[in-house]
């Protein structure tokens, strides 16, 4: 499935740049009314190369290379046109503040977008039927436990996997490698090899495809097997760097808000600019986290309900931007928070889950982080069991397969929903 999933980001990214290319060397003939030579093309191939690798990762952040999810036509185009829109903006900063570049083309410019536009959607549609009319592995699912249920349900819905349920005579089998009943089954299973069955463990295909573990698989075996603290010294010291260098300029450059919400403050209740909260950090410390003051009383445990009318109207502006969070970047810069991992909770709330949630405790073994893996892919406030178990699956799955570039895809991530938060 892994397999699966890279062919379909790779095939997309190679798609569009053919694309890319492609529209600026139609741009470049339609400006000139006829075919450039090469000296001219090579002029502009350099600069616009630099500029299709932007347009990539502008095209990740939209959500365009999302295989979780259908895209269907009118949801296609508008991506695409939001994609674009943005594109634009950045060719122009690049070519008329670069000088380096040489090149203005401004009528160029202005083509090869509405070019580029109509052959990336034409390519899309095309990718998309060709996905839906390939030929499918024919599909088993063994199982009738709700991870089992789920999972037929997506590889019915979602044909860019290329797996096609099926009752009878399988090319591909699906099972719990580690359920007894599948145990009892294994010899079997093993004589259906010799037929050219494949055979995919329920776990790892349900986690591939959902981006989240089961707790309903999850057993000590699970955790001894997958989750591990063994030191990572490479991706130790990238993680940190990376925290390092981002989140120290942005707090130096957030104190321009201070003086701004300080008097926003003052104007509204006159109550102080800070207000600190308290939450349970890696392996079970208690850390100390400050934000901007957000509600009239300095009271961040109360219950959801009750704090929500607590709410000034300069903190809802604060939580809406997220700017009340601010504070936390020199956190970062201290190393107490990190950029990426589990969102930190309220001890007493990791208390109350600890109970009621099998494992939820393994979340707490690496370091909590301003933005996650779940606030990326399940962006609901967790207050109650249910949730916090869901969200706990997805915390899980980061935890088990943290990596710096897992961390670089949950931060382009997080800018998409920053940004659309700004444009709501």
């Amino acid at each position: 499935m892994a397999n699966k999933t890279r062919q379909y980001f790779w095939y997309l990214v190679a798609g569009d740049l053919a694309c890319f290319y492609l529209g600026l060397y139609l741009s470049l003939a339609i400006r000139l009314l006829g075919w450039p030579n090469m000296e001219f093309l090579t002029l502009h191939v350099l600069p616009f190369t630099v500029i299709f690798l932007i347009w990539i990762i502008v095209l990740y952040i939209t959500g365009l290379y999302d295989f979780r999810s259908i895209v269907f036509t009118e949801r296609l185009a508008r991506l695409l046109i939001n994609g674009q829109l943005v594109n634009s903006g950045i060719v122009i900063l690049v070519f008329y503040f670069v000088p380096a570049f040489l090149i203005a083309p401004k009528t160029t410019l202005f083509i090869d977008l509405i070019i580029t536009l109509a052959l990336l959607f034409s390519w899309r549609m095309i990718y998309l039927r060709r996905s839906v009319s390939i030929e499918h592995e024919r599909t088993m699912v063994v199982g009738k436990d709700r991870t089992a249920i789920e999972l037929k349900s997506i590889l019915s819905r979602v044909p860019h996997f290329g797996l096609s349920v099926v009752e009878n005579n399988p090319s591909v089998m699906i099972i719990n490698m580690h359920d007894q009943n599948s145990a009892d089954m294994q010899s079997q299973l093993v004589n259906m090899i010799f037929s050219g069955v494949r055979f995919l463990d329920l776990q790892k295909v349900y986690e591939e495809i959902t981006g989240r573990v089961s707790l309903e698989l999850i057993s000590d075996r699970w955790v001894l097997e997958n989750i591990s603290l063994q030191p990572k010294p490479i991706y130790t010291i990238l993680k940190r760097a990376m925290d390092i260098v981002i989140s120290l300029p942005l707090a130096i450059i957030s104190l321009v808000f201070y003086p701004i919400v300080w008097l926003a403050m003052k104007l509204e209740d006159a109550g102080p600019l800070f207000f600190t909260h308290y939450r349970t950090g890696a392996m079970g410390e208690v850390v100390a986290l400050p934000k901007f003051r957000s509600m009239s009383s300095n009271d961040p445990d109360s219950p959801p309900e009750i704090s929500k009318d607590r709410i000034t109207r300069v903190g809802k502006i604060l939580r809406s931007t997220r700017i009340d969070e601010l504070p936390q970047l020199w956190a970062v810069v201290r190393g107490k928070l990190s950029l990426i991992g589990p969102r930190p909770e309220f001890p007493h709330i990791v208390e109350k889950y600890k109970k009621e949630i099998p494992y939820y405790d393994l979340r707490h073994i690496i370091k909590p982080g301003l933005s996650g893996w779940a606030q990326i892919l399940y962006n609901i406030p967790a207050y109650d069991t249910k949730t916090n178990a869901d969200k706990l699956s997805y915390d899980l799955y980061y935890v088990k397969n943290r990596s710096f570039l897992l961390d670089l895809k949950i931060a382009l991530k997080t800018i998409k929903t920053l940004l659309s938060r700004v444009g709501a």
